[in-house]
């Protein structure tokens, strides 16, 4: 069977409140399943513009790009025809412009702004957890937004 190539874009949002650095997380605490806002491209939209878009819907909150953290790269196999999957996700360090997680979409049960140690602690990916690392020392270097 081949493998089925997918892209994906989204975003590590940060803020910092009372000298803490905090990021937001998507999650659906019914199933334990935590992870960083991303989706897939619409036909003629730019990595940029999916991520911006994605982060969005699913957090509620309207992003501004900061800088590209970097990707991941992972396999799957599908579970509603089982094709092998091998997927690129490209990541944004984003900083918050407007907005509320309260907004967020239907598909997460749950989004929140907690601190960087609670999210390495919640993140239910190795993967996301070494992107959130890399935007964190990327927002330490260009300096995070004070709310």
């Amino acid at each position: 069977m081949p493998i089925e190539r997918l892209v994906s874009a989204g975003g590590v949002l940060v803020r910092e409140i009372n000298g803490e650095t905090e990021t937001v997380l998507c999650g659906r605490p019914s199933t334990g399943l935590w992870g960083l806002p991303k989706g897939t491209p619409n036909s003629g939209e730019t990595l940029k513009e999916t991520a911006l878009r994605e982060v969005e819907e699913e957090t509620g909150i309207r992003p501004r790009i900061e800088g590209k953290i970097g990707t991941t790269q992972y396999r799957f196999k599908r579970s509603q025809d089982k094709a092998r999957c091998f997927k690129t996700v490209h990541y944004y360090l984003m900083t918050p412009v407007l907005g509320d997680t309260s907004l967020h979409d239907a598909e997460y049960e749950e989004v929140i702004w907690c601190s960087i140690a609670v999210a390495i602690d919640k993140l239910s990916h190795e993967n996301d957890v070494q992107i959130l690392k890399l935007a964190v020392d990327m927002a330490a270097r260009r300096g995070v937004p004070k709310q």
